[in-house]
């Protein structure tokens, strides 16, 4: 049995713990079933928003004659842009092995406990004192063996298609959605409801079912009842809310409904470490689990699926294991966005959970158009939308939606981190006319509407 200072079990996010440890002078073992880097650079974020470049300077040439301008694509070569992204995707897994010192093994394999300190790889037990599971999720599968999900894009292997159906509501299918109906496929967006981003404010997300629409074909209140595929293509039979029941035909058919953990394949009843009900690995506010000194971290814990969070947990973890620094982590605010078109980012409570949780709050709304840089893109739709503490004008929940919210939303996470108050956005100096003076006005009005609350209430 080998004996190691720190296992880590999973190689995505968990590679930085096992590089740095090693530099530290650990002797490290790190397991990876599939590729170094983990599902972020592979399949997930990085590649998906690559090709999501593609696809906004497509939308900018398709949306051009609201600047006056008459321009069309004459062809767009998605081969090309696949053989580009999968190229990337090729130097991801070398490069993350390549940054390990000598005092750390790479094992390619599926990793199991044997006992809480005890862990088996290709027949071989390690052990640890320190154990960090780091195993991340994978998508729900699809009901159909030649249905993709988004673990199936990339590297996308053969022929684009020329048509798809893509099954979801959430951002990897309106991320998806949009990039292939950008560059002419032909796609078509299946909801088995009306709602779409539904986990975002209920305003930001009416406003981007309204502007996604306008390109996407989207099939609102409908499910596949029967798939047959035949002749390298999908026929489905739709059922809609309505009664009626239609046939589609598609070269590819994607399921993006949801992801789930990895956990099942670790044999964690060998162990004393405990699981949740939906099947993610419990932990403490130290990420540690039942078990002393094994940690889990990132979407293996259910607690925050974004990879900046599981980021933020390894380098805690990685802290508490190189320097014994053993004070609890918690996250202040979760910032998430949508890449697709339009753009959504957001932090915070959204009002209606605001009203589930009985929170006392103010909320505003406000269009970027008192910016002269957001005139020029043409666009009412954008809007920023911000719930605001009353007693003490703390920012409770900001959403914003239009060209570059993520990267705008960044300046609002500066003042929330810092001394969370709405009124420092409202009294900072502003680049006119940059696009983030837009925020300005809605801070302006968010301070107002306190003051006006408290004058109703005293």
């Amino acid at each position: 049995m080998k004996q190691y200072d720190i296992i880590v079990i999973g190689a995505g996010r968990g590679s930085n713990l096992a590089r740095n440890a090693g530099k530290a002078g650990k002797k490290v073992a790190i397991i990876e079933k599939s590729l170094f880097g983990g599902t972020c650079p592979n399949k997930g974020c990085v590649p998906s928003k690559l090709l999501i470049g593609y696809a906004e300077v497509a939308r900018s040439i398709q949306e051009s004659s609201r600047h006056f301008i008459d321009a069309t694509i004459n062809s767009i070569d998605v081969g090309k842009i696949f053989e580009e992204t999968n190229a990337h995707i090729a130097k991801v897994d070398p490069a993350y092995r390549s940054k390990f010192n000598e005092n750390v093994d790479t094992y390619r394999g599926e990793a199991s406990f044997v006992s809480n300190y005890v862990v088996e790889v290709n027949g071989e037990q390690l052990t640890a004192p320190k154990i960090v599971i780091a195993t991340g999720t994978r998508p729900v599968a699809p009901p159909h063996e030649k249905a993709w999900t988004s673990d199936d894009i990339f590297p996308l292997e053969g022929t684009p298609p020329k048509s798809i159906t893509i099954v979801g509501g959430g951002f990897i299918a309106c991320e998806l959605a949009n990039f292939f109906d950008a560059v002419g496929v032909k796609t078509k967006l299946l909801i088995r409801d009306q709602k779409i981003l539904a986990n975002e404010d209920e305003e930001i997300s009416a406003i981007f079912k309204e502007e996604f629409t306008t390109h996407v074909d989207v099939a609102f209140d409908t499910s596949i009842k029967d798939i047959v595929y035949s002749d390298n293509q999908f026929t489905l039979s739709l059922e809609h809310k309505n009664g009626e029941q239609t046939q589609h035909v598609s070269e590819a058919l994607l399921y993006a409904i949801g992801r789930r953990a990895n956990t099942d394949t670790l044999k964690l009843e060998n162990t004393e470490i405990q699981v949740t009900p939906r099947g993610y690995v419990a932990r403490d506010e130290n990420f540690e689990t039942a078990v002393k000194g094994v940690y889990v971290v990132g979407d293996a814990s259910g607690e925050h699926m974004l990879q900046h969070a599981a980021a933020m947990e390894v380098n805690h973890v990685q802290k508490v294991l190189l320097l014994d620094k053993q004070e609890p982590y918690t996250f202040k605010y979760m910032p998430h966005a949508v890449f697709s078109h339009p753009e959504v980012a957001s932090v915070g409570l959204t009002e209606q959970k605001a009203k589930e949780q009985g929170v006392k709050y103010v909320a505003i709304s406000k269009g970027w158009l008192a910016s002269a840089k957001a005139q020029s893109l043409r666009i009412k739709y954008a809007r920023t939308k911000i719930l605001v503490d009353p007693d003490t004008y703390e920012i409770l929940g900001f959403h914003l939606i239009g060209p570059q919210s993520a990267t705008m939303m960044h300046q609002v996470l500066s003042i929330m981190h810092i001394d969370n108050d709405i009124r420092h956005l409202k009294e900072m100096l502003y680049i006119h006319p940059a696009l983030s003076e837009a925020l300005l006005p809605a801070a302006v009005k968010a301070v107002s509407a306190v003051k006006a609350y408290n004058k109703g209430n005293v």
